[in-house]
């Protein structure tokens, strides 16, 4: 009996694709099939596996701020004010991402006492005179 060399692989059919590699943004796919016939048969060139790009929704990017500023100055030469210091925003939060947080602090401060005595008012007082 003649046996031709060209016998056909023989394939299972393609699995289903797998779950995308990343759960958002860009990532990859694969599939596969198993070769049925014996490889002595003959040689079987036929791609067992495939891999595709696939895309699901953006990852959340969360926002991204700098360190703390130094304090400010009290904002008052004597008696109670407060002083402020900021931070500002890297990157902004997208799809989703977790939102800003204060960029802006204040504290309370207390300089030196005012000297408000009855002698500063009679001095003005002369003088206005």
């Amino acid at each position: 009996i003649f046996v031709s060399d060209t016998i056909p692989c023989l394939l299972s059919p393609w699995s289903e694709w797998s779950d995308c590699s990343v759960t958002c943004g860009k990532g990859m796919r694969t599939r596969q099939r198993m070769l049925k016939s014996a490889a002595e048969l003959g040689d079987c060139n036929e791609e067992l596996e495939q891999a595709e790009k696939c895309m699901l929704p953006e990852c959340p990017i969360d926002c991204e701020l700098t360190e703390w500023s130094q304090w400010s100055e009290c904002n008052t030469s004597c008696g109670k004010g407060h002083m402020i210091r900021t931070r500002m925003i890297k990157i902004e939060p997208q799809f989703g991402g977790t939102a800003c947080p204060e960029t802006v602090q204040r504290s309370k401060c207390r300089v030196r006492k005012c000297l408000r005595g009855p002698g500063m008012e009679k001095r003005r007082w002369k003088e206005a005179r």
